[in-house]
């Protein structure tokens, strides 16, 4: 099998969960006590909205600048240069994860900027419907690469060598579209990577491709989650 950037999740299971971005600085911490003429305020929470086009429907991800800023900012930086666009989901375990980010649809895998710190304690979990950087071995090693996980991956948030696996966002309407994509046929296919070529496992039979990724504003992402709240459920067909 192709040795490309793999990561060990459990004793069982073997994925590629890789990644790239850009170095980003973390930020200063605010003083720890304000002057005693300001009332103390919780800060308010900032997200990012991006609307991840896919060739089984709309996925509109919620992502958190304010746990996860380094990873956020790798995320739209990726996305604004239409990066992911033509891209693919090309490793996929039904009751585990999709990860998409870093192939074309010929499994190519593109290039990427360096590398990214791993925020991992940020106190965000590996739950379902969660996205978080993909990465090698090697801790900070995220680059392009997300997955979304499929059902509540706990064993995700614990450290392996050296450290664990950083949440930085999560699905906020379409799981609709993550079921289908969990749900596809894979198989082995014959990968590119800047090593070589080489067999990957896990790789959707038929292509699942990422066709666009736009940035949202809140305003539309709000109406977005809206419109889907009020759409009537869908009914099982009669026996």
């Amino acid at each position: 099998m192709l040795q490309t950037k793999l990561i060990i999740i459990a004793s069982t299971l073997l994925t590629a969960v890789a990644g790239s971005g850009t170095y980003a600085q973390t930020p200063k911490d605010a003083p720890s006590t304000p002057p005693a003429s300001v009332e103390s305020k919780p800060a308010e929470a900032t997200y990012e909205y991006a609307l991840m086009k896919t060739s089984k429907g709309d996925i509109l991800l919620e992502l958190d600048a304010t746990h996860a800023p380094i990873s956020v900012a790798n995320f739209v930086e990726y996305a604004k240069k239409g990066y992911y666009d033509g891209t693919i989901f090309h490793r996929v375990i039904e009751n585990f994860m999709i990860q998409g980010g870093g192939f074309d649809a010929t499994l190519t895998q593109k290039e990427t900027a360096p590398p990214i710190k791993n925020e991992w304690k940020n106190g965000l979990k590996n739950t379902r419907g969660t996205i978080a950087m993909a990465r090698t071995s090697v801790p900070d090693s995220a680059t392009s690469q997300f997955f979304i996980n499929t059902v509540d991956n706990a064993m995700l948030d614990r450290p392996n060598g050296g450290a664990a696996y950083a949440v930085f966002g999560r699905v906020v309407v379409g799981m609709d579209a993550v079921d289908k994509i969990k749900k596809v046929p894979t198989g082995v296919g014959l990968a590119t990577t800047p090593g070589g070529r080489g067999q990957m496992g896990d790789v959707p039979t038929e292509a699942v491709v990422i066709e666009k990724v736009t940035m949202l504003s809140k305003e539309d992402a709000v109406k977005r989650m809206q419109s889907a709240a009020s759409a009537p459920t869908p009914t099982a067909p009669a026996k």
